[in-house]
């Protein structure tokens, strides 16, 4: 489907969105309509009390299901104005443009090792400041550390394939 120029989607006919749900409640309340008429024929011509009983009780299925029926249309109505409402507003936070974005398995796994390289850079720096000028040993490990994950990270991000990440992971 394509967007109106006011960039909402255009919206199907009352025809097309009438799903089979609703023909079955229709047809359903008629054929509950039907029993009824059929048992106020037969109660008159009879004129007994089972007959009229028969009517009562038909009469009260009748208004239990125009109940439901009648009830669930109406919650429908409402939760989809609910949920249109609430697309809207996410649409005009967004600023128009989709308030959905899918990212694919791939880009999710490769933005948590980045993360993670730059949580590594980031202790490695630490330990860096707290050891310079005491542990030139500890200092050039931190520096070498930073190294490789800088280098895996750039490597991760030049890949196009998905492939498997190479380094060493220096503790």
């Amino acid at each position: 489907m394509q967007s109106l120029p006011n960039g909402k989607m255009p919206q199907p006919s009352s025809k097309a969105r009438r799903g089979v749900s609703q023909k079955m409640a229709t047809f359903g309340m008629t054929l509950m309509l039907l029993v009824f008429l059929v048992a106020v024929v037969f109660a008159a011509n009879e004129n007994d009390v089972v007959g009229w009983l028969v009517v009562i009780i038909s009469l009260g299925w009748l208004c239990l299901f125009a109940f439901v029926v009648f009830s669930v249309r109406g919650a429908a109505r409402k939760a989809g104005a609910k949920l249109a409402e609430a697309q809207d507003n996410l649409t005009r936070a967004a600023g128009g443009a989709p308030a959905v974005q899918v990212v694919d398995e791939a880009t999710t796994i490769r933005d948590q090792k980045l993360d993670h390289s730059f949580k590594i850079v980031q202790v490695q720096s630490r330990v860096i400041r707290e050891n310079l000028g005491k542990d030139e040993d500890q200092v050039s490990r931190a520096l070498e550390t930073i190294e490789i994950t800088s280098h895996n990270a750039r490597s991760m991000i030049k890949k196009d394939d998905g492939g498997p990440v190479e380094g060493t992971l220096v503790d």
